[in-house]
């Protein structure tokens, strides 16, 4: 990866940041009385997304922290991602129609909500407090592994995104997606530019 990509990044900590509020803002979409459908889309995707922030944090961010403030709260961090992962594999072994599968989404909520809560008052301003020159390096590697993770988990977070819209906003995301196509291409014309194209190797981290 180009240094010069690698010092224009967003820093880890507000990408952190940024996966907390679209998680937070999925929870808030769920509601008992909504259909199957939806509930079980907004359901696959937050644990989609939960997955695969959390095995971010466990292989870039708290390392890097580890070895400046090696603390309780962070010691902690890794099993409260694997209660998440219990009440995740849970969710997907049972049908919308469970009597508790609204109390299970509920309680994972929860559990989310407190370490939300946890990083964003301590983990992450510790970050910015101790390794500020590392912020935005961090933040180019997160957003590298979270491509490689997700790529092929693609089909399944497509679907799980599909059944998530209701009726009155799929034409909104299908401009969403025209926009995401655009900025893309940009982007990749703006790589170019910097001389980051086929005819130039990226230098890894």
């Amino acid at each position: 990866m180009s240094p010069l990509l690698a010092q224009l990044s967003p820093s880890v900590t507000n990408l952190i940041r940024l996966d907390h509020t679209h998680v937070l803002s999925a929870f808030h979409q769920y509601e008992i009385g909504s259909s199957d459908r939806l509930k079980r889309g907004l359901a696959d995707s937050v644990c989609l997304a939960i997955e695969l922030h959390t095995q971010l944090e466990e292989e870039v961010f708290y390392p890097a922290l580890r070895v400046v403030a090696d603390t309780e709260m962070l010691r902690k961090s890794t099993p409260e991602h694997d209660e998440m992962r219990g009440l995740i594999a849970r969710l997907r072994a049972m049908t919308v129609s469970d009597p508790v599968y609204d109390d299970t989404f509920f309680e994972l909520m929860r559990h989310v909500m407190h370490h939300v809560a946890d990083e964003e008052t301590l983990l992450l301003p510790a970050a910015e407090r101790l390794i500020p020159e590392q912020l935005a390096e961090l933040g180019a590697r997160f957003n590298k592994r979270r491509l490689e993770l997700a790529a092929p988990r693609t089909p399944e977070l497509a679907a799980s995104f599909a059944r998530s819209l209701s009726a009155g906003t799929l034409l909104a995301a299908g401009g969403a997606v025209l926009a995401g196509a655009h900025l893309l291409t940009r982007h990749r014309l703006g790589e170019r530019g910097l001389g980051l194209g086929r005819g130039r190797s990226a230098r890894p981290i």
